[in-house]
């Protein structure tokens, strides 16, 4: 496994335990705090949507964008799909990335970052057009990829 593919995948890994916090608050020990300035939910629709300076905090993650949508299923109210929009940054210690949208789709089970994504760990960077994160199976898609790895001193 390349360096390169290896540094894009722990950078990314900590922006699913932000979705995964979203969809299985009732399940996780931890919970997550989404504060905004509105929120509209429509059960008929069954979207719920956090306006004006969403920030969604847990132990250690806190995203921030300037709209949350959170759809989920009618029968049983699972999430299905969180749609992030506008400034989008996702922060864990040193680690950040930051896009115009995210969005996490429940039943693939994957995160697309569009709008310019850039993740950055330290001093290391990568960007593209679009970073597709395949959770179950690990991967990464980067299109349209720059990568500056800084070499450490350890």
């Amino acid at each position: 496994m390349s360096k390169a593919y290896f540094t894009v995948s722990r950078i990314l890994i900590f922006t699913v335990l932000i979705f995964i916090y979203a969809g299985t608050v009732a399940a996780e020990k931890e919970p997550i705090v989404i504060t905004s300035q509105t929120l509209t939910a429509d059960n008929k629709k069954n979207i719920a949507v956090f306006e004006g300076s969403v920030v969604a905090k847990s132990e250690d993650i806190v995203i921030t964008c300037d709209k949350m949508e959170v759809y989920y299923s009618d029968s049983n109210n699972k999430i299905t799909k969180i749609h992030a929009i506008g400034n989008v940054k996702v922060n864990k210690k040193e680690r950040a990335i930051s896009s115009e949208e995210a969005t996490y789709f429940w039943q693939e089970d994957k995160i697309i970052f569009t709008g310019e994504p850039k993740a950055v760990e330290g001093e290391n960077v990568v960007t593209g057009t679009e970073i597709v994160y395949f959770l179950k199976e690990n991967r990464t898609i980067i299109k349209g990829s720059h990568v500056v790895i800084k070499n450490s001193k350890e």
